[in-house]
């Protein structure tokens, strides 16, 4: 076995529990985010806002990947916190 292969292998378990993971706790996880990028944008005092919101939708994009790898597609993301297009 190479390298890789030997990786693979002790590596499979820790992603089977964080697909497990992401799959139970995908609301609790997108809510942290929110909070997370909330707090930032307020100790930021605005200033870059727009950096944390593209950083935060690509997260919560990464955990629904995560949370669903076999479908191939995602679940609809809450656009409703999205800022107009510039």
């Amino acid at each position: 076995m190479g390298l890789l292969d030997n990786l693979k292998a002790k590596l499979g378990p820790a992603r089977d529990k964080v697909t497990d993971f992401a799959q139970h706790h995908e609301e609790k996880v997108g809510h942290g985010i929110d909070k997370a990028a909330k707090m930032v944008d307020e100790k930021t005092k605005g200033k870059y806002s727009d950096r944390i919101h593209t950083g935060t939708g690509k997260a919560k994009h990464a955990i629904e990947r995560i949370a669903h790898p076999d479908t191939g597609t995602t679940t609809p993301s809450d656009t409703s916190q999205s800022p107009p297009p510039s």
